[in-house]
């Protein structure tokens, strides 16, 4: 397992045995988040929770990945607050650059409408992030984490699209009812299925003013980052600022993808594609 990984794991046991307790018993005297980075997995999200709390007025919550809208909403509000600072921090911080906001980055948002339904119903305000990785790279970096995770090396790229292609066709041949259970059933179980966008985002739109939402790509991230991160203060309402560390967190080391597959995602995403560009009113180059 990769050192970064190994500090995640390090970072959360800690959070969790020795700083949740007194956390939790001061609950009332921390703050909600101001905005959320909703997506997506393997697009970036981890890198951008660093860059984010280097900025002055800007601080992070215990962790990225909190997941609380979907898997954790159980445990309540409370437990959620016990990931964010406290209103002194705050206030503290906001004296002295001017404004203070936090934050909580979970990329599985995006994919779950329930959690969206959450988000609305308690902070119907909120400012929403979405980094948005080319598909086809995204399918087979989460097929190249996946393995490294689980150490499964008899099932090829090749066929897990193949499988997962006859699983979409499947249900568009025979179910025309875009609903919880479908994203349950098929977006959440398909690598494929996490990159087709426009079913994703198009319950957010719907729930949320569009100038609520803020959509940008991993790659530009990648490439621009200081600039893509200043399009994300401004929208934020904060000062540009030129965060000092931007170094790429989570990054995968493998081989590159064969062309002949690659040019069969692309053609497989072309009209899922179309549809986001639609949605979005923009384009992305994601045909190379």
């Amino acid at each position: 397992m990769k050192t970064t990984g190994l500090k995640r794991i390090y970072q959360i046991c800690y959070y969790v045995l020795c700083k949740r307790h007194f956390h939790g018993i001061t609950a009332s005297l921390r703050i909600l988040p101001d905005f959320l980075v909703i997506g997506v997995g393997r697009g970036g999200t981890t890198s951008c929770f660093h860059y984010l709390s280097q900025h002055p007025s800007i601080i992070g919550s215990a962790y990225d990945d909190i997941g609380f809208f979907d898997q954790n909403f159980h445990l309540g509000l409370n437990w959620y607050r016990s990931m964010f600072p406290t209103k002194f921090l705050k206030k503290k911080i906001a004296k002295k650059f001017g404004k203070c906001l936090t934050y909580d980055v979970t990329p599985a948002y995006i994919r779950k409408p329930w959690a969206a339904r959450r988000i609305k119903e308690l902070f119907p305000e909120i400012k929403l992030i979405a980094l948005l990785r080319n598909p086809v790279d995204k399918a087979y970096s989460h097929y190249n984490s996946k393995m490294q995770v689980e150490g499964d090396t008899k099932t090829t790229f090749e066929e897990m699209i193949e499988e997962d292609i006859k699983m979409i066709e499947k249900f568009e041949n025979t179910n025309s009812i875009i609903d919880d259970e479908y994203f349950r059933n098929y977006i959440e179980k398909s690598p494929l299925g996490r990159g087709l966008y426009a079913q994703q985002l198009k319950i957010w739109f719907e729930l949320f003013d569009p100038k609520q939402i803020l959509i940008l790509t991993s790659e530009e991230l990648s490439t621009e980052t200081n600039k893509t991160m200043n399009k994300i203060f401004q929208f934020l309402d904060l000062p540009d600022y030129e965060i000092p560390d931007t170094a790429k967190r989570s990054t995968g080391n493998y081989t590159n993808m064969k062309m002949d597959t690659r040019k069969k995602l692309i053609s497989f995403y072309s009209k899922y594609n179309q549809d986001l560009f639609k949605l979005l009113n923009q384009e992305f180059d994601w045909n190379k």
